[in-house]
């Protein structure tokens, strides 16, 4: 199993109510190909306004966004195991899990795995490179207890 080191970074103007580390290692390792490497991850939870500006500073968009993920890319003569940082948008998360009526905790793992996946390559950028994104998150989701999250729950 990966060794995880999990930077947890709270920047929200609320702290309280937010997954706790546990979880978010729990999700990250479910996401990460089975190996016995170190494995170092940031995930900086914050607030609207700082989603927005990272949002704009790297994907020339301005508004907040679930999550941003900035894969760490070294020169091959550098090996550390860092895979990058996740920035998460507390505001965000809460909405989309009210909006598509999904438990908090299935919705904050379905953005944990998704995030993770894009540190590890994967994308959404085309119709194929989506589907195959998609397929690998649901079978990870349900692999932890979690309902299919592209399947909308209607109660």
């Amino acid at each position: 199993m990966s060794v995880i080191i999990l930077d947890l970074q709270i920047a929200c103007s609320i702290p309280h109510g937010l997954p706790k580390k546990s979880n978010f290692l729990k999700w990250i390792s479910a996401a990460l190909p089975k190996g016995k490497q170190k494995k170092e991850i940031t995930i900086r939870l914050v607030d609207e306004n700082e989603s927005r500006e990272l949002n704009w500073m790297f994907c020339k968009k301005n508004q907040p966004t679930n999550i941003l993920s900035f894969p760490f890319i070294a020169p091959s003569y550098i090996k550390i195991p860092l895979l990058g940082d996740l920035v998460i948008c507390r505001q965000i998360v809460e909405l989309e899990a009210i909006s598509q009526n999904k438990s908090l905790e299935a919705h904050w793992a379905h953005m944990t795995i998704h995030g993770s996946l894009h540190l590890l390559g994967y994308d959404h950028s085309s119709q194929s490179t989506a589907e195959e994104m998609e397929k690998l998150e649901t079978k990870i989701i349900i692999l932890l207890g979690y309902s299919d999250p592209y399947i909308a729950n209607i109660e």
